[in-house]
């Protein structure tokens, strides 16, 4: 039973990232600080994890896949429960920001490890990919909802207690896995490359969480130039005939290439329409946080749906297919929403939009997580996990920024015209799968 707690695990660590929205300003008044302080701690958990992808997901080669993702676990929850005990934004920052985003770092790679090289047929790696990948969309679209329901009965301390009790449990299934043997680690931890991936991905998150400010530009640049400098680092160690924090070899594959770009925009395209829906619902009709989770209920359900059906997808079409199909349904659904979405619509009108969008995400994760992992042998498994988790999470944080930005800069129009750019942006990625080849 190798699924359950990888999929718990996914699924905790995507609740965390969205669930503290709903409660900034309840964590604010209980801990006198201000909205602002809160949402400091939110934007340095989301810089930890992606600063760190890369860096933790090598240690499995060093530490080994079961026992990285078992520290990962142990650190992540002992960050959430100082942050439940936390009477000031210090201890939360230490506890959400810092400990849980490292743990969330050292435990998500070892996921898609696992899944893969545990996985006999693309089959049976499409049937985990789709739970993993629904658990984690599921975290990700449920955490407001159930956010906003902890907080609302309970108080937000619980919500950090709630994960602490999910990741103990995790923690006791997660000891019976039985994996693979490990391929050694040859060298030494490249403590240089990941100092310098660390540092530009961390430049390049701030820069594009100060999207739409003159800042943006300044960190976006040094950012580009650190990953440039990474680059070439890791291009000459591996000419020297040391082994890399990533093998530059990687990103020579076309497929590989790709995949991460569909990746990207799947996660932009998801994290931004839930953020510009969001928002719309509660300024334009008034919802409250349940209100909201309620209505995005359809998207949900259509990427439970679809990540359901990924083994039964997965015999019967290609996974190049499949990231197609996935980008068609998804654009369609945005488009939907764009057309019959108002402020005085019915509850109804949205649900056609939502749910498409939903089941072609549901299709996407899966298929396009399944074609890069697949591609790369067992022995590179921890390079091409934290490059992928890197690129979803940077995703994810450019589809918040680039939709907040427009929202700010357009008056009375801004909620259609950041759906028309992300649709814009699904165009793109439904370009980059057309250009995928035919697999071998």
């Amino acid at each position: 039973m190798i699924v359950p707690p990888l999929a718990l695990a996914q699924f905790v660590a995507s609740y965390a990232a969205t669930t503290m929205t709903v409660a900034v300003s309840v964590i604010a008044a209980d801990l006198g600080t201000t909205v602002l302080g809160v949402q400091t701690a939110i934007t340095l958990f989301t810089l930890t994890m992606a600063s760190l992808m890369v860096p933790g997901s090598k240690l499995t080669d060093f530490l080994g896949r079961k026992r990285c993702f078992l520290l990962g676990l142990v650190v992540y929850g002992g960050g959430a429960l100082l942050a439940s005990a936390a009477q000031g934004t210090g201890t939360l920052i230490l506890g959400y920001s810092l400990l849980q985003g490292i743990g969330s770092a050292l435990m998500i790679p070892p996921i898609y490890i696992l899944v893969t090289v545990t996985s006999s047929d693309v089959a049976t790696r499409a049937r985990r990919f789709g739970v993993v990948s629904g658990a984690g969309a599921l975290g990700a679209a449920a955490g407001p909802l159930i956010g906003g329901l902890v907080t609302t009965w309970l108080g937000w301390r619980a919500s950090f207690l709630l994960q602490v009790l999910i990741v103990g449990l995790v923690v006791v299934l997660a000891l019976r896995l039985v994996e693979p043997p490990e391929v050694p680690a040859r060298t030494r931890f490249d403590v240089v490359g990941a100092v310098l991936s660390a540092a530009g991905l961390f430049f390049v998150v701030v820069g594009v969480l100060r999207m739409g400010t003159a800042l943006f530009w300044v960190f976006a640049a040094v950012g580009v130039a650190i990953l440039f400098a990474f680059a070439a680092y890791i291009r000459a160690r591996e000419r020297a005939g040391h082994e890399p924090l990533v093998s530059p070899g990687l990103f020579r594959d076309r497929t590989t290439r790709l995949g991460l770009v569909t990746q990207h925009v799947q996660w932009l395209m998801l994290q931004g329409a839930f953020f510009v829906i969001a928002v719309f619902l509660q300024q334009a009709r008034g919802y409250d946080a349940i209100e909201t989770g309620l209505m995005l209920t359809p998207a949900t359900v259509g990427i439970l749906a679809a990540s359901g059906a990924a083994g039964r997808m997965a015999r019967r079409h290609s996974q190049r297919r499949l990231i197609r199909g996935g980008f068609v349904l998804a654009i369609a659904g945005l488009v939907l929403v764009l057309l019959l979405v108002r402020a005085d619509s019915g509850v109804a009108s949205a649900v056609p939009g939502l749910f498409l969008l939903g089941a072609g995400v549901g299709i996407m994760l899966t298929a396009s997580v399944n074609l890069v992992q697949s591609r790369s042998p067992d022995a590179a498994q921890g390079d091409i996990s934290g490059v992928s988790r890197s690129v979803s999470n940077l995703g994810s944080s450019v589809g918040t920024a680039l939709a907040g930005s427009v929202l700010a800069g357009a008056a009375g129009h801004g909620f259609a015209l950041a759906l028309a750019t992300l649709t814009l942006v699904a165009v793109v990625g439904l370009i980059a799968a057309l250009l995928l080849p035919r697999p071998r």
